[in-house]
């Protein structure tokens, strides 16, 4: 057999894998894959109950207007995840600026937003994705007072 006969073929086969591979991460963002506008709603609804039941961290919001945190982080976890939304809230520095907040607090909260995507039957691959997105803002978490 020549190689047009056997080449051509796998040549061909390898292109439209590779293009059906292409459209298919482009339908498979990451903003897609936690469920779209919903399942970041749901999302964010799931972490704030699990928020209200977490005495380490509850006190910390004693002060906050939910509604807002709520709307924002939606925005924000949207925004993260090469979604359709602009983030129009403050700066993690801003946000955090008069709590202390410390390594165990932020780990508290990591573990009720994966609480909170296992509830939403969030896939841990996209799970794992949207908390590699969120780990940049731990500096400015931990330390909003020197922001």
């Amino acid at each position: 057999m020549s190689f047009f006969k056997l080449g051509l073929p796998l040549y061909l086969a390898l292109v439209l894998t590779s293009c059906a591979s292409i459209e298919h991460q482009a339908d498979n963002s990451l903003y897609q894959r936690l469920g779209a506008d919903q399942g970041i709603t749901n999302i964010v609804d799931n972490l704030l109950y699990e928020l209200g039941g977490n005495d380490k961290l509850i006190g910390f919001f004693a002060e906050t207007d939910i509604d807002r945190f709520r709307t924002k982080l939606i925005e924000q976890i949207c925004m993260v995840s090469d979604g359709p939304c602009t983030y129009t809230g403050d700066t993690m520095a801003q946000s955090h600026a008069t709590m202390t907040i410390n390594k165990s607090h932020f780990d508290s909260l990591v573990n009720d937003l994966i609480a909170a995507m296992e509830a939403n039957g969030t896939p841990v691959g996209a799970q794992n994705d949207l908390l590699a997105r969120l780990v940049p803002m731990y500096d400015e978490v931990i330390n909003a007072k020197n922001y």
